[in-house]
Protein backbone atom coordinates (compact mmCIF):
# COMPACT_ATOMS: atom_id res chain seq x y z
CA UNK A 1 0.00 0.00 0.00
CA UNK A 2 2.96 2.54 0.42
CA UNK A 3 4.40 1.74 -2.69
CA UNK A 4 0.83 2.92 -4.57
CA UNK A 5 0.92 6.14 -2.05
CA UNK A 6 4.94 6.61 -3.14
CA UNK A 7 4.01 6.08 -6.50
CA UNK A 8 0.91 8.25 -6.80
CA UNK A 9 3.07 11.31 -5.28
CA UNK A 10 5.87 10.73 -7.81
CA UNK A 11 3.19 10.69 -10.74
CA UNK A 12 0.26 12.64 -9.33
CA UNK A 13 1.50 16.30 -8.18
CA UNK A 14 -0.61 16.92 -5.41
CA UNK A 15 -1.46 13.15 -4.27
CA UNK A 16 -4.41 10.94 -4.99
CA UNK A 17 -6.97 12.76 -3.16
CA UNK A 18 -6.24 15.63 -5.13
CA UNK A 19 -6.39 14.29 -8.17
CA UNK A 20 -9.75 12.63 -7.35
CA UNK A 21 -11.22 16.37 -6.61
CA UNK A 22 -10.07 17.49 -9.61
CA UNK A 23 -12.01 14.61 -11.54
CA UNK A 24 -14.83 15.45 -9.54
CA UNK A 25 -14.87 18.92 -10.43
CA UNK A 26 -14.32 18.61 -14.46
CA UNK A 27 -16.88 15.73 -15.45
CA UNK A 28 -19.41 16.82 -12.67
CA UNK A 29 -19.15 19.86 -14.26
CA UNK A 30 -19.14 18.62 -18.00
CA UNK A 31 -22.02 15.93 -17.23
CA UNK A 32 -24.21 19.58 -15.29
CA UNK A 33 -23.14 21.67 -18.22
CA UNK A 34 -24.35 19.24 -21.27
CA UNK A 35 -27.53 18.47 -19.24
CA UNK A 36 -28.20 22.17 -18.76
CA UNK A 37 -27.22 22.92 -22.41
CA UNK A 38 -29.91 20.53 -23.73
CA UNK A 39 -32.46 21.67 -21.77
CA UNK A 40 -31.86 25.73 -21.97
CA UNK A 41 -34.16 27.47 -24.66
CA UNK A 42 -35.18 25.81 -27.17
CA UNK A 43 -37.62 28.57 -28.71
CA UNK A 44 -36.79 27.30 -32.20
CA UNK A 45 -38.45 30.28 -34.17
CA UNK A 46 -36.81 33.09 -32.03
CA UNK A 47 -33.82 30.90 -32.34
CA UNK A 48 -33.81 30.89 -36.45
CA UNK A 49 -34.94 34.54 -36.15
CA UNK A 50 -32.01 35.31 -34.34
CA UNK A 51 -30.04 33.85 -37.07
CA UNK A 52 -31.43 35.54 -40.17
CA UNK A 53 -30.17 38.31 -37.85
CA UNK A 54 -26.90 37.33 -37.71
CA UNK A 55 -27.08 36.60 -41.74
CA UNK A 56 -28.88 39.91 -42.19
CA UNK A 57 -26.15 41.67 -40.26
CA UNK A 58 -22.94 40.27 -42.30
CA UNK A 59 -24.66 41.08 -45.29
CA UNK A 60 -25.30 44.37 -44.85
CA UNK A 61 -21.44 44.33 -43.63
CA UNK A 62 -20.44 42.52 -46.68
CA UNK A 63 -18.81 39.55 -44.64
CA UNK A 64 -21.10 36.65 -45.09
CA UNK A 65 -17.49 34.30 -45.59
CA UNK A 66 -18.81 31.34 -43.95
CA UNK A 67 -19.98 30.42 -47.58
CA UNK A 68 -17.07 30.66 -49.08
CA UNK A 69 -15.29 28.70 -46.58
CA UNK A 70 -17.55 25.76 -46.97
CA UNK A 71 -16.48 25.57 -50.44
CA UNK A 72 -13.14 25.68 -49.79
CA UNK A 73 -13.79 22.62 -47.29
CA UNK A 74 -15.69 20.80 -50.24
CA UNK A 75 -12.49 21.04 -52.56
CA UNK A 76 -10.57 18.58 -50.32
CA UNK A 77 -12.11 15.53 -49.10
CA UNK A 78 -8.73 15.19 -46.25
CA UNK A 79 -9.64 18.92 -45.76
CA UNK A 80 -12.92 18.12 -44.64
CA UNK A 81 -12.02 15.30 -42.65
CA UNK A 82 -9.51 17.22 -40.84
CA UNK A 83 -12.54 20.19 -40.36
CA UNK A 84 -14.76 17.75 -38.69
CA UNK A 85 -12.97 15.73 -36.52
CA UNK A 86 -11.10 19.50 -35.28
CA UNK A 87 -15.57 19.93 -34.54
CA UNK A 88 -15.76 17.47 -32.74
CA UNK A 89 -12.93 16.53 -30.78
CA UNK A 90 -11.51 20.17 -29.93
CA UNK A 91 -13.81 21.34 -27.47
CA UNK A 92 -14.06 18.30 -24.97
CA UNK A 93 -11.18 15.75 -26.15
CA UNK A 94 -8.70 18.06 -26.67
CA UNK A 95 -9.55 20.30 -23.68
CA UNK A 96 -9.63 17.89 -21.67
CA UNK A 97 -6.43 16.15 -22.73
CA UNK A 98 -4.58 19.72 -22.19
CA UNK A 99 -6.08 19.94 -18.57
CA UNK A 100 -4.68 17.00 -17.82
CA UNK A 101 -1.00 17.45 -19.19
CA UNK A 102 -1.41 20.80 -17.46
CA UNK A 103 -2.14 19.09 -14.31
CA UNK A 104 0.16 16.73 -14.14
CA UNK A 105 3.08 18.44 -15.89
CA UNK A 106 3.17 22.44 -15.31
CA UNK A 107 0.45 21.90 -11.93
CA UNK A 108 1.53 25.69 -10.77
CA UNK A 109 -0.76 26.98 -14.44
CA UNK A 110 -3.73 24.47 -13.89
CA UNK A 111 -5.94 25.78 -11.35
CA UNK A 112 -6.36 29.38 -13.22
CA UNK A 113 -6.41 27.22 -16.64
CA UNK A 114 -9.43 25.25 -15.64
CA UNK A 115 -10.85 28.14 -13.97
CA UNK A 116 -11.22 30.24 -16.77
CA UNK A 117 -12.43 27.15 -18.95
CA UNK A 118 -15.30 26.69 -16.05
CA UNK A 119 -16.14 30.26 -16.05
CA UNK A 120 -16.27 30.65 -19.35
CA UNK A 121 -18.20 28.21 -20.04
CA UNK A 122 -20.45 28.86 -17.81
CA UNK A 123 -21.00 32.55 -19.21
CA UNK A 124 -21.31 31.09 -22.41
CA UNK A 125 -24.27 28.96 -20.76
CA UNK A 126 -26.20 31.86 -20.42
CA UNK A 127 -25.46 33.14 -23.60
CA UNK A 128 -27.53 30.34 -25.22
CA UNK A 129 -30.58 31.07 -22.65
CA UNK A 130 -30.85 34.12 -23.46
CA UNK A 131 -30.18 34.63 -27.22
CA UNK A 132 -30.85 31.20 -28.93
CA UNK A 133 -29.30 30.76 -32.75
CA UNK A 134 -29.10 28.45 -35.13
CA UNK A 135 -26.61 27.60 -37.18
CA UNK A 136 -25.59 28.46 -40.71
CA UNK A 137 -26.28 24.79 -41.45
CA UNK A 138 -30.20 25.00 -40.62
CA UNK A 139 -30.27 27.93 -43.10
CA UNK A 140 -29.82 25.35 -46.90
CA UNK A 141 -32.02 27.68 -49.24
CA UNK A 142 -28.68 29.96 -48.55
CA UNK A 143 -26.52 27.25 -49.54
CA UNK A 144 -25.38 26.43 -46.22
CA UNK A 145 -24.74 22.61 -45.41
CA UNK A 146 -24.08 20.58 -42.71
CA UNK A 147 -20.81 18.80 -43.70
CA UNK A 148 -20.87 16.88 -40.15
CA UNK A 149 -24.30 14.82 -41.87
CA UNK A 150 -21.43 12.81 -44.19
CA UNK A 151 -20.20 11.19 -40.60
CA UNK A 152 -22.89 8.16 -40.56
CA UNK A 153 -21.56 7.03 -36.87
CA UNK A 154 -21.26 10.56 -35.71
CA UNK A 155 -23.35 13.24 -36.85
CA UNK A 156 -25.74 15.97 -34.81
CA UNK A 157 -28.45 13.33 -35.31
CA UNK A 158 -27.20 10.67 -33.29
CA UNK A 159 -29.18 9.58 -30.20
CA UNK A 160 -25.94 10.15 -28.03
CA UNK A 161 -25.68 13.79 -29.17
CA UNK A 162 -29.18 14.54 -29.95
CA UNK A 163 -29.69 13.96 -26.01
CA UNK A 164 -26.64 16.19 -24.91
CA UNK A 165 -26.62 18.99 -26.90
CA UNK A 166 -28.89 22.10 -28.08
CA UNK A 167 -28.70 22.59 -31.78
CA UNK A 168 -29.74 26.34 -31.38
CA UNK A 169 -26.66 27.03 -29.09
CA UNK A 170 -24.84 28.67 -31.71
CA UNK A 171 -23.60 32.54 -29.96
CA UNK A 172 -21.63 32.85 -28.62
CA UNK A 173 -19.58 29.95 -30.06
CA UNK A 174 -17.84 28.02 -26.95
CA UNK A 175 -15.91 26.18 -29.37
CA UNK A 176 -14.21 29.39 -30.18
CA UNK A 177 -13.70 30.85 -26.92
CA UNK A 178 -11.71 27.25 -25.28
CA UNK A 179 -9.71 26.78 -28.23
CA UNK A 180 -8.20 30.56 -27.72
CA UNK A 181 -8.07 29.81 -23.91
CA UNK A 182 -6.53 26.43 -24.75
CA UNK A 183 -4.32 27.61 -27.24
CA UNK A 184 -2.90 30.89 -25.28
CA UNK A 185 -1.98 28.72 -21.85
CA UNK A 186 -0.58 26.12 -23.71
CA UNK A 187 1.67 28.14 -25.46
CA UNK A 188 2.76 29.65 -22.45
CA UNK A 189 3.74 26.50 -20.70
CA UNK A 190 5.57 24.19 -23.04
CA UNK A 191 9.12 24.68 -23.36
CA UNK A 192 9.87 23.73 -26.98
CA UNK A 193 9.28 26.64 -30.04
CA UNK A 194 7.32 24.72 -32.12
CA UNK A 195 5.10 23.96 -29.96
CA UNK A 196 4.15 27.60 -28.42
CA UNK A 197 4.03 28.26 -32.84
CA UNK A 198 1.33 25.09 -33.11
CA UNK A 199 -1.05 26.30 -29.79
CA UNK A 200 -0.73 29.91 -30.83
CA UNK A 201 -2.00 28.45 -34.61
CA UNK A 202 -4.94 25.84 -32.92
CA UNK A 203 -7.16 28.75 -31.87
CA UNK A 204 -7.02 29.93 -35.78
CA UNK A 205 -8.00 26.09 -37.08
CA UNK A 206 -10.53 25.31 -34.93
CA UNK A 207 -12.20 28.79 -35.60
CA UNK A 208 -12.02 27.79 -39.48
CA UNK A 209 -13.36 24.48 -38.59
CA UNK A 210 -16.77 25.40 -36.67
CA UNK A 211 -17.60 28.09 -39.27
CA UNK A 212 -16.68 25.82 -42.60
CA UNK A 213 -18.63 22.84 -41.33
CA UNK A 214 -21.89 25.01 -41.23
CA UNK A 215 -21.93 25.37 -37.08
CA UNK A 216 -20.75 28.90 -36.25
CA UNK A 217 -21.35 32.10 -37.86
CA UNK A 218 -18.15 34.10 -37.62
CA UNK A 219 -20.06 36.99 -35.21
CA UNK A 220 -20.59 33.83 -32.85
CA UNK A 221 -16.74 33.07 -33.26
CA UNK A 222 -16.11 36.51 -32.61
CA UNK A 223 -18.26 36.49 -29.53
CA UNK A 224 -16.61 33.20 -28.22
CA UNK A 225 -13.19 35.39 -28.52
CA UNK A 226 -14.65 38.54 -26.39
CA UNK A 227 -15.67 36.17 -23.73
CA UNK A 228 -12.45 34.29 -23.55
CA UNK A 229 -10.61 37.28 -24.01
CA UNK A 230 -12.48 39.09 -21.11
CA UNK A 231 -12.84 35.80 -18.52
CA UNK A 232 -9.02 35.39 -19.06
CA UNK A 233 -8.25 39.19 -18.34
CA UNK A 234 -10.10 38.57 -14.89
CA UNK A 235 -8.88 34.91 -13.75
CA UNK A 236 -5.38 36.40 -14.59
CA UNK A 237 -5.71 39.88 -13.65
CA UNK A 238 -3.04 40.21 -11.37
CA UNK A 239 -0.64 38.91 -13.28
CA UNK A 240 -1.80 40.99 -16.49
CA UNK A 241 -1.10 44.25 -13.76
CA UNK A 242 2.65 42.93 -13.07
CA UNK A 243 3.08 42.61 -16.88
CA UNK A 244 1.82 46.13 -17.27
CA UNK A 245 3.52 47.39 -14.27
CA UNK A 246 7.13 45.73 -15.41
CA UNK A 247 6.68 44.42 -19.09
CA UNK A 248 10.46 43.81 -19.28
Amino acid sequence: MNAVVAAGRRVLPRGYADFARQLAIWFGFYIAYQVARGLADRDVARAFENGREVIDIERRAGALWELSLQGALHSSDVLMRLASWTYWLSQFAVLGIALLWVYLRRNAAFTRFRNTILIANAVGLIGYVLLPTAPPRFFTTIGFDDTLAQFGGLNHGSGLVELASNPYAAMPSLHAADALIVGIILASVVRRPVFKVLWLLWPAWVWFAVMATGNHFWLDVLAGIVLAAATMAVVYRQRLKRFIANPL
